[in-house]
């Protein structure tokens, strides 16, 4: 049963050596990432899953120990989901954790995460809402008391320098994913439209609709923590516990 949840974006930026001179601009979202967290400690979970949008190569799951990197942005800097207890062999291993649980694992590093086993999950973008749904139902039912990491960004199209451009579908369409995050009201995750969180890059839609499935019966409490769009991509940190 999911017991906690904590909804964080997943901008490489939020790494202080990628983002380099301009890291003070995200101190903010990293506190208040790490306030979430804080949260799924307390919660005391058997069993803590991380999930974030992936590519194709990246979808799946990652075992506790999957390695993971920021040298693609330029940064010799590594990371591992959880510790490194020799469950992450062979292919598993080879499989490096998308950018969006690399992210997570550093935020877990950050705050030296120990509390519970750990488990990573990258899913596509493209995912139908209904699949996301039975993937949250199915990780809540992996343990007794399960948490939830959950990794995504809002719309990327929030500004003319956006990485999507300016479109003025992007902030409604942020504003509600933040109060439903923020409410931890289901039913309004369920109803995000896949096809308009495509068109405007929000690459959380599907991470937050698998919450959306696990917190089905949980009936947690919500707590927005941060909102903004400091690049033109909404970033939202949330915990419900």
């Amino acid at each position: 049963m999911l017991v906690a949840a904590a909804v964080c974006p997943c901008p490489p930026l939020l790494v202080p050596e990628v983002a380099a001179g301009a890291a003070p601009e995200l101190d903010a979202a990293r506190a208040a990432c790490a306030d979430a967290l804080g949260v799924l400690a307390a919660a005391r979970p058997d069993l803590l899953v991380v999930v974030g949008p992936a590519e194709r190569s990246g979808r799946g799951a990652h075992p506790q120990g999957t390695p993971g990197s920021f040298r693609g942005f330029g940064v010799d800097a590594d990371v591992t989901l959880g510790s490194r207890d020799g469950t992450a062999e062979g292919s598993a291993a080879a499989r490096a954790l998308p950018p969006s649980l690399a992210v997570a694992a550093w935020l877990l590093g950050r705050t030296g995460w120990a509390d519970a086993p750990i488990e990573g999950l990258g899913v596509g973008e493209p995912l139908e809402a209904e699949r996301c749904l039975e993937t949250g139902r199915s990780i809540a039912a992996r343990a007794e008391r399960v948490a939830l990491l959950v990794m995504g960004d809002g719309s990327a199209c929030r500004t003319l320098k956006a990485p999507g451009y300016l479109d003025e579908r992007a902030a409604p369409f942020d504003s509600e994913a933040a109060r439903a995050l923020g409410a931890a009201d289901v039913p309004a995750l369920k109803a995000l439209d896949a096809e308009l969180a495509q068109a405007l890059k929000a690459s959380g839609r599907a991470p937050w609709q698998v919450l959306a499935g696990a917190a089905e019966d949980a009936g947690l409490n919500g707590s927005l923590l941060y909102e903004d769009a400091p690049y033109g991509v909404g970033y939202m940190v949330a915990a419900w516990s």
